[in-house]
């Protein structure tokens, strides 16, 4: 009971930032709002401030003030025009969580709280002033025998604070989703523990470690970034110590000035980079703005921060190579398809009819500049469709979905005529053909035979088995028959056993 008050309460909080921002209900909204509705947001703007800007401007505000819980669900957010509209997602994909950096002696004491006072002043002893400080952590250089270090510490107290905030965010969803029958289609109680996970595994620097040791290994193996190696000696729960890249962030005016800078073949390897490791590998960076990207001499591109790793799974990377191959290709039938197969679109809907619908989205990018087709607008179109077809959105998607409007961004930020699916189209026909084309069926075909080989070196052993299990306690089963016959479930378990097995080696063969 006192938890659930001190949840209405935090709740309580927000809803007052909220609006004191005239962002519920905004004064823009009025005409498209019933007269209760319009005279509710003439009361909340009676008490609240005078709120300036769009209302997209003015809920990143809110949330802003709100804290580093609200800053993350305002980032998620973003990712639903279908739920606040484009200009509103826009607005939220802004928003920022850069901070004032706590204080040397605070860093200190963190950590000789995971490595211990002695071991820490000497594993840290050339710690250097914060260079950059968010809502989570902040990031030091560190001077070592080995060379320079990147250290990121974990703000005080920021756990707590956190998991106090998500928790009444989760109480939220899930009154409304019990009081509008609407709002189960957006499924706001497992969106909300998909932003809720993630931050929870961001607040333990051992898991970051983790991915971005994992991200390493995939880029050595296909070359689109440099992610800089762990320092496990001087990683913990709530410090993390990677190589220092000597790069300039995309933040910066200078990071496409330098000499020698490709900008169309720089915006191709992004694009490429993203598509190759979700497509081919089912994990991604899942937080690649600017800030998070440095461009490195010769055309390189070098990775930081990754506390938020996107991971897919076959049947997701399926759908969205199947996805963009079927736009790139015009065959909207398919894609259609592979909505219905994915179970994202109900069975009782029309194929043709979504084919349609998505033939309205793909033609009029096509034969257009570069420059004037956005995928963001083109996921926005598609998310219109969710009512009209019933669609359901799959929340393992959002941070899919999120990176692609923020990878597409970027790389239009390097080459405005940058075309996405021109950069996509080698990635996205590579998976496909290695993956469904004549290569993968004779790679399937010989794992079969393989299989069915096994299964028929095992069949002796398995008639052995049976045929033991038939003449088991023969004398009690053959005075039985003499005196009424072979019962009825003798002949019933021979007969399934039977065909159990020939069903099994005819369909390994069929």
């Amino acid at each position: 009971m006192l938890r659930a008050l001190a949840d209405y309460g935090r709740l309580m909080r927000a809803g007052t930032a909220l609006v004191r921002h005239d962002v519920i209900l905004p004064g823009e909204y009025q005409t498209r709002l019933p007269l209760p509705a319009r005279l509710a947001g003439r009361v909340f703007r009676v008490f609240g401030g005078r709120a300036t800007g769009r209302p997209g401007e003015r809920l990143a505000s809110a949330l802003e003030k709100l804290g580093p819980a609200y800053i993350k669900l305002g980032q998620f957010l973003a990712t639903r025009p279908d739920v606040f509209g484009a200009d509103v997602a826009q607005d939220l994909s802004r928003l920022k969580d850069k901070l004032d950096p706590f204080s040397m002696d605070e860093a200190r004491q963190i950590l000789a709280e995971e490595f211990g006072r002695e071991e820490a002043e000497s594993l840290f002893a050339g710690l250097g002033e914060p260079v950059a400080a968010a809502s989570l952590a902040q990031v030091h250089r560190l001077e070592t025998s080995d060379g320079p270090r990147a250290v990121k510490i974990l703000r005080p107290g920021v756990e707590v604070l956190i998991y106090r905030e998500l928790r009444a965010i989760r109480r939220a969803a899930r009154t409304v989703e019990r009081a509008s029958v609407e709002s189960r289609r957006l499924e706001p109680v497992a969106f909300t523990e998909t932003v809720a996970s993630s931050m929870e595994k961001e607040l333990d620097f051992r898991l970051e470690a983790g991915g971005a040791d994992q991200m390493r290994a995939i880029s050595q193996d296909d070359d689109w970034f440099r992610v800089p190696a762990i320092d496990w000696d001087r990683t913990a729960q709530r410090v993390l110590t990677m190589d220092w890249v000597e790069g300039i962030p995309l933040t910066r005016p200078e990071a496409l000035d330098q000499k020698g800078l490709e900008r169309v073949a720089l915006a191709n390897k992004i694009t490429r980079g993203f598509l190759s490791h979700a497509i081919g590998h089912g994990v991604f960076h899942a937080d690649m703005h600017e800030g998070n990207i440095l461009i490195l001499p010769d055309n390189e591109v070098g990775l930081v921060d990754f506390g938020l790793i996107g991971r897919i799974g076959l049947n997701e990377r399926r759908f969205l190579a199947e996805i963009l191959w079927g736009f790139i290709r015009r065959d909207y039938q398919r894609v259609a398809e592979v909505h219905f197969e994915a179970g994202y679109v109900p069975p009782n809907q029309s194929v043709g009819e979504f084919a349609q619908a998505l033939r309205s989205i793909g033609e009029p990018i096509h034969g257009k500049p570069a420059e004037d087709v956005y995928m963001g607008r083109i996921l926005l179109q598609l998310m219109d469709y969710t009512r009209t077809f019933g669609m359901r959105l799959r929340p393992e998607l959002v941070l899919l979905q999120k990176t692609m409007v923020q990878v597409e961004g970027v790389a239009r930020s390097i080459d405005p005529k940058h075309d996405i699916w021109k950069a996509a189209e080698p990635i996205v026909k590579g998976w496909i053909t290695q993956n469904f084309g004549p290569a993968r069926a004779a790679k399937l075909a010989a794992g079969q035979v393989r299989e069915v080989t096994d299964r028929l070196k095992r069949l002796p052993h398995v008639m052995d088995a049976f045929e033991t299990f038939l003449e088991r306690d023969r004398a009690a089963e053959l005075e039985a028959a003499r005196r009424s016959g072979p019962p009825w479930w003798a002949w019933f378990g021979l007969t399934i056993s039977l065909a159990a097995i020939a069903g099994l080696t005819i369909t390994q063969f069929a």
